[in-house]
């Protein structure tokens, strides 16, 4: 199922609260899709705090849910980083700017459909490798966090 992807969600003018982002991100989209791909469905998420409030840790315990947790300070592991600096990137170069936010929205939804499949599949497989490679440059360090993230990685990907 690494060859799907849900619709993105951009937030109207609104401060982004854990109740909101329950709503329109969790429920809308991320219930459905897990629905679909069933009990393996691991969420990554970039620990903004919406991310992690008691709504939404009770959602996703509820519709059982796995999140992987991020050592905090570590973007580089996270391929939704790469993603949101692709999708930058894209916003960035035309000749046109967005003029506003309504624009900026409509051009995000446009090149998220446009983004390369294969691009998102190979970020996705990125994560062992980056996992790894923190693992090899941080010994002696507290690895418990990302030791574990690279447990979860690796069972995911021997499942597949």
């Amino acid at each position: 199922m690494l060859n799907c992807r849900t619709e993105l969600h951009v937030f109207d003018r609104v401060s982004v609260t854990g109740d909101r982002y329950c709503e329109k991100v969790l429920l809308s989209h991320v219930c459905l899709f897990r629905g679909a791909i069933g009990p393996d469905l691991i969420l990554m998420d970039d620990n903004a705090r919406p991310h992690r409030t008691l709504a939404v840790e009770e959602l996703l315990e509820s519709e059982d849910i796995t999140r992987m947790d991020w050592p905090a300070y570590s973007p580089d592991l996270n391929p939704i980083e790469h993603v949101w600096y692709a999708l930058g990137r894209r916003i960035a170069a035309p000749l046109h700017p967005p003029e506003n936010t309504q624009q900026l929205k409509q051009m995000l939804i446009e090149e998220w459909a446009l983004l390369l499949q294969e691009m998102l599949h190979q970020l996705v497989l990125s994560v062992r490798r980056r996992c790894e490679a923190t693992i090899a440059v941080r010994r002696g360090l507290s690895m418990t966090s990302y030791e574990s993230n690279y447990s979860m990685v690796n069972s995911f990907f021997n499942n597949e």
